[in-house]
């Protein structure tokens, strides 16, 4: 059971958005879904929720095919950039609403949430602020139960308190019974602790698919005095190098080869916000 992209390409006039891109989305994980702006995400997530079509590839759903095809596209939610309720709407409204086009929506949950969120159900959708028109769409997205719920940018114009109370919930509601959550997001560092897949793309080819701790396994730094660093790199495939004085810092990529390094040098790992700017900028 998964989400697959099959060799997925897509144009808009002179942009490549997508470049020949394969990968799967697992059942029962949160992905994070990673890439500088214009990397060619919610070009993906478009793509998958039937939003847009590709000019060549295919993506399907639990091996059934997600282009015009209403059982497979029942399967997911896609929350992004677009409001697809009208904006003279009010939120409670919106809220009935859903139930008939996602029969396991759970409206009684949805109007918990949006308290614990303050969110305001006699409020006119076109009325919300950037922030709470994001906790409208997460309310929707949270409580739809379906197998795949596509985030992008989830936590736009949210304040701390309201980013962590969503981790909360995503998290709480996906340990009771999980499912697949695709988060596509530039907070990198937040979201970091849960994600336990990892996709990157760069300018709108995949870069990595992994799981998180393989990732970030295959890459450390070692620090020390520029001349024992610099003979420790020589033959090593580096990603970066810092340098303050005398000091050195390598991020690498493999295995720490403690044998070959002298007392003075120091190993340590590299974290994913780390990694995936190091990534997209070599």
């Amino acid at each position: 059971m998964s989400i697959t992209v099959e060799n997925v390409s897509k144009s808009f006039q002179q942009t490549q958005a997508l470049q020949a891109v394969s990968l799967s989305f697992g059942e029962g994980k949160i992905c994070g879904l990673l890439g500088r702006n214009g990397a060619g995400k919610s070009t993906l997530l478009n793509i998958i929720s039937n939003r847009i079509f590709p000019d060549t590839g295919a993506v399907t759903i639990d091996g059934a095919p997600a282009a015009e095809n209403d059982s497979a596209q029942q399967k997911l939610y896609l929350m992004s950039e677009k409001t697809c309720y009208p904006e003279a709407m009010r939120v409670a409204e919106a809220l009935r609403w859903t139930r008939n086009f996602y029969p396991a929506f759970d409206e009684g949950f949805a109007r918990k949430l949006a308290d614990s969120f303050q969110l305001n159900l006699k409020a006119k959708v076109k009325g919300l602020s950037t922030g709470y028109l994001s906790i409208f769409k997460l309310v929707l997205a949270l409580s739809v139960n379906v197998p795949y719920v596509l985030l992008d940018e989830p936590v736009l114009g949210l304040d701390a308190n309201h980013r962590e109370l969503f981790y909360h919930i995503l998290l709480a509601k996906y340990a009771e019974k999980p499912f697949t959550a695709v988060i596509s997001t530039h907070l990198i560092e937040e979201a970091a602790r849960f994600i336990e897949d990892v996709v990157i793309l760069k300018e709108g080819k995949l870069l990595r698919a992994c799981p998180r701790e393989e990732l970030t396994a295959g890459v450390y730094t070692v620090s020390g005095g520029a001349q024992a660093v610099e003979a420790y790199i020589k033959e090593r495939k580096v990603l970066d190098v810092e340098a303050i004085g005398g000091l050195r810092t390598a991020c690498v990529e493999g295995v720490p080869d403690r044998a070959a390094a002298g007392p003075e040098l120091e190993f340590s790992g590299v974290d994913l916000q780390k990694l995936f700017i190091l990534l997209t900028n070599s």
